[in-house]
């Protein structure tokens, strides 16, 4: 039990008599505990709230910056096209409990032997959430599952058929209602869910109270918790690549790793993680870490860890993170005595590098960047994926509200990418950690993800606006950094683009829209995958695909059609095809030694923190 309490209801245990009457006291006096202790629990969480108060989240906020579609641009919808929806969901649904109701008037015996296979219980496709055995063995559950698909389907058409809007707000609305859809599936609530209720029962209710201790606590950390978090410990079992920090600001840290080889390749490589993650998803231990990867394969690779947002940050805008990218490389530069230097940028950091390199080529500095690796980045936010739903003027309103202090919680950013696969990232762990009251599993991928850090309001707002809503970055000009106006289409530099098939937050086809501004040598490359299973993927294991094709084709749709001269489906990590073709862009070797070891050269002073850093711990 939560509290560590036993209770033993094995007093008047049945004997075979028609009627215990032992047996059920103690079952009552147990289960009335249950729901005691349970009053007790919530009741000492909101005395734990109401003492706290400054710094939790206001949950009622986001809740309604997550449901302001549904209520707000959908409500120009047409009357008549909803209820007729309406009226056909239910009509069907009618149909359906009629027949049961039928077929249970002419058998009692029928009703109880019901299975999917029935006329009355169509197949229905393969679903996680509906595994456990009595979804299709019990009529009951057979009912509810059948009726909540009719409902669900019936939402989901009336969402595509209502009139009077716009694209946009019809795509709002559709992701509104397959969030919705998801929200109230049957499997999510204990008395519709055959294996949350036979857990309750073989664990005598210890399982609903786990659960309740889970789901208090995360309203107390304001974020649902989707791993056992004291699995993980910086430095030692992740971001755990050896190195040092050789140079900080207040917006970075700069991360020089420690060579493993006895000869590097003579150009260095600086990573751009984004800022609103950890960088360490780029170093996820030594099974998954690119960072190791790469300095394993005679690379000299430093790291940009970004701080979190706090209220000193409540100016920053975009030109501070473009500023910070050129004083990092300059920073490399100098520590190695190089001319140039190779880059990555990953998703929002991807953006800014192609706007730095915008900026460099305006101001003759292009030759200070060696080659640009794009990994899911986005410049042309026409075609941005289901992101665009959290853009309509009211959550822009919302997001204002929300970051008041000056900056963005990180946990309302998090909750918004959750939604985004709200099935697998949101009711999937309601069920298991609330209803099932199951362990945590340590998954070092999620813990990463909810290690969140908090965004500058400034920035924030100004990115959504002028970059995701008003598509500004790829109209030459119209964005001005530092007083040079920004035209992507200008750039030369050697540039390696990478997609995600499956990305759901940079689709592979609004990546795509990069290649036409780069005028330089360019090579696209589609990965397995989404977001970030599409990136960390290493080649030890050995999972998913990527394709290579012709990479001055005219559309993406050209380019997967370019593939199959290029041999077709590649199977397994990509990885080592970007190393190569990061080799072909300057193959000198140098002697792993002096300033390439962190701490020596002109490091030897400027060592500040062991590897991973400071701006990593901060919350």
């Amino acid at each position: 039990m939560a509290d560590g309490e036993t209770h033993d209801t094995t007093a008047g245990t049945n004997d075979g008599s028609a009627f215990d009457a032992g047996r059920l006291l103690a079952d009552m006096q147990h289960w009335t505990w249950v729901m005691g202790r349970a009053q007790q629990m919530v009741m000492e969480h909101a005395t734990r709230s109401a003492l706290a108060g400054k710094g939790q989240l206001d949950w009622s906020k986001m809740l309604d910056h997550m449901l302001r579609p549904m209520t707000s641009e959908a409500g120009s919808a047409d009357p008549l096209a909803l209820a007729d929806q309406t009226a056909a969901m239910w009509a069907k649904g009618m149909e359906f409990w009629g027949a049961l109701v039928q077929t249970s008037l002419e058998s009692l015996e029928q009703i109880a032997a019901l299975t999917p296979n029935t006329a009355v219980m169509p197949p229905l496709p393969k679903d996680r959430r509906f595994t456990h055995e009595l979804w299709d063995q019990h009529p009951i559950y057979q009912t509810i599952r059948q009726s909540y698909a009719i409902a669900a389907e019936h939402l989901m058409g009336l969402a595509d058929r209502v009139d009077g809007i716009d694209t946009e707000e019809k795509e709002r609305l559709r992701f509104q209602m397959r969030g919705m859809v998801d929200a109230v599936s049957p499997s999510n609530f204990v008395l519709t869910n055959p294996a949350v209720l036979q857990k309750a029962l073989d664990t005598r209710g210890e399982s609903l109270l786990k659960g309740l201790e889970k789901l208090l606590a995360d309203l107390e950390r304001g974020q649902l918790t989707h791993t056992d978090a004291s699995a993980f410990e910086l430095g030692v079992n992740i971001a755990n690549t050896q190195g040092k920090v050789v140079h900080r600001t207040p917006l970075y840290e700069l991360i020089q790793y420690t060579p493993t080889t006895t000869h590097v390749g003579a150009v260095p490589l600086l990573i751009f993680p984004p800022w609103i993650n950890r960088f360490y998803i780029l170093d996820l231990g030594a099974q998954k870490s690119f960072v190791k990867w790469a300095v394993d394969q005679g690379i000299s690779v430093f790291m940009v860890s970004w701080k979190s947002a706090d209220e000193s940050m409540a100016d920053t805008v975009w030109d501070d993170y473009i500023a910070a990218q050129i004083d990092a490389i300059d920073t490399v530069r100098d520590l190695l005595e190089v001319d140039a230097v190779h880059t990555i940028g990953y998703c929002v950091a991807g953006t800014t590098l192609a706007t730095t390199l915008a900026y460099l080529t305006a101001t003759e500095q292009a030759d200070k960047v060696a080659s640009a690796t794009f990994f899911t980045a986005q410049v042309d936010f026409s075609e941005s994926g289901e992101l665009k739903c959290f853009l309509s003027d009211a959550h822009m309103a919302m997001i204002e509200q929300l970051s008041e202090p000056g900056f963005l919680d990180g946990r309302y950013m998090a909750a918004t990418f959750n939604a985004l696969r709200g099935n697998d990232l949101i009711w999937s762990y309601v069920v298991n950690n609330y209803l099932m009251g199951e362990p945590y599993r340590p998954f070092d991928l999620l813990h990463w993800n909810g290690d969140t850090t908090n965004v500058p309001a400034k920035w924030h707002k100004d990115y959504l606006e002028r970059l995701y809503r008003r598509n500004e970055l790829v109209q030459a000009g119209a964005i001005v950094v530092m007083g040079v106006p920004i035209d992507l289409g200008r750039i030369t530099t050697p540039c390696f683009v990478q997609a995600g098939k499956e990305d759901h937050i940079a689709p592979a086809r609004s990546v795509w829209k990069l290649m036409p501004f780069l005028k330089g040598p360019k090579t696209f490359l589609l990965a397995g995958s989404g977001h970030i299973a599409g990136v960390v993927n290493p080649p030890s294991a050995q999972k998913y695909q990527h394709w290579v094709g012709d990479s001055n084709a005219a559309s993406l749709d050209d380019f997967i059609a370019s593939t199959a001269e290029h041999g077709g489906e590649h199977p397994g990590s990509w990885w080592p095809y970007w190393a190569d073709w990061l080799r072909a862009q300057d193959e000198t070797q140098v002697p792993a030694k002096k300033a390439r070891i962190p701490g020596k050269g002109k490091s030897k002073d400027r060592v500040l923190a062991d590897a991973p850093g400071d701006y990593v711990r901060m919350r």
